[in-house]
C-alpha cells in the first residue's frame, strides 16, 4: 500500500474577504502523478504556493511526509522546501549570472551538500550537459525549461510540484516539457504534483482534479501515458 507524502485538510484561504481556497481536502501518495486543473483565477497558483509553503493558509492543516507544515516558522518553512520539495515555476526563476549548472546545483549550495554524480546524472538524463557551462541570457525557452526542472530534482525532494509547466507552449514544446517533468520525477524517484489550465496534458497524470472557484474535485483518472523521447 502506497504512502501518503501530502495530505491536506480543509485548507482555506481568505483574501480581500473572499475564500481563494476554499475547504481543500486531498491525499497524495508515494511516487503518484497528479494533475490539478482549473481556469484562470480558480485559485491555481495560491494552492501551489501553499502545498510549496510559500503562502500560508489561513485555516486547515497540511501534512507533507508525516510533518504538519502549517505549523512551522518561516524559516522551518525555507528549510523544509529546501530538502524536500523541488519547485518549478512558470517563469523558471533562474539567476542570470549562475551558469545552468550552478542555478540547477542551488539546492545542494542551499543545503551545503554537494552530490556532483548525482547532479550528472539529472543533466546527462535531460540533456542539459553540453549547455551547463552557459549563462540564462544565451539559452532557449526550452533550455530554461529543462535547467529548472533539473534544480527542481536536485536534491531528490518527496514531491516536485509544477506551476503551469507549459503556459503558453506549443504543442510539440508541451509534449516535450511534460515527457521532461516525468523522465525527471522518475529519475528522482518522486511525486508529480502540477497544476495547470492545459487541457493537453490530461491524459499522462494517474490522478486529475478539477480546481473551482477553490474547491477541489476528483473528475477522472488518467492513463498515465507519459510521452517518450521518441514521440516528441
Amino acid at each position: 500500500m502506497s504512502e501518503t507524502v501530502l495530505r491536506a485538510t480543509d485548507l482555506r484561504v481568505r483574501r480581500g474577504g473572499n475564500d481563494v481556497i476554499d475547504g481543500v481536502t486531498v491525499a497524495v501518495d508515494d511516487g503518484e502523478t497528479v494533475l490539478v486543473q482549473g481556469q484562470s483565477g480558480s485559485g491555481k497558483t495560491t494552492l501551489f504556493e501553499i502545498f510549496g509553503l510559500l503562502s500560508d493558509c489561513s485555516s486547515g492543516e497540511l501534512v507533507i511526509d508525516g510533518v504538519d507544515v502549517t505549523g512551522l516558522s518561516r524559516r522551518e518553512r525555507a528549510l523544509f522546501r529546501r530538502d524536500r520539495l523541488g519547485m518549478v515555476y512558470q517563469d523558471f526563476q533562474l539567476i542570470d549570472d549562475l551558469t545552468a549548472r550552478e542555478n540547477a546545483q542551488l539546492p545542494q549550495s542551499h543545503a551545503r551538500s554537494y552530490d556532483d554524480a548525482w547532479l550528472d546524472t539529472v543533466l546527462d538524463g535531460l540533456g542539459i550537459s553540453p549547455i551547463a557551462d552557459r549563462y540564462p541570457s544565451t539559452l532557449s525557452g526550452g533550455e530554461k525549461q529543462r535547467v529548472a526542472i533539473a534544480r527542481a530534482v536536485a536534491n531528490k525532494p518527496d514531491i516536485v510540484l509544477a506551476d503551469e509547466p507549459t503556459g503558453q507552449l506549443d504543442p510539440e514544446t508541451t509534449d516535450r516539457v511534460i515527457s521532461l517533468l516525468f523522465e525527471a520525477s522518475e529519475l528522482a524517484a518522486t511525486t508529480l504534483l502540477t497544476v495547470s489550465h492545459d487541457r493537453r496534458i490530461t491524459s499522462h497524470f494517474e490522478t486529475i482534479y478539477r480546481l473551482t472557484d477553490g474547491t477541489l474535485t476528483r473528475t477522472e483518472t488518467g492513463d498515465q501515458r507519459p510521452i517518450s523521447s521518441d514521440e516528441s
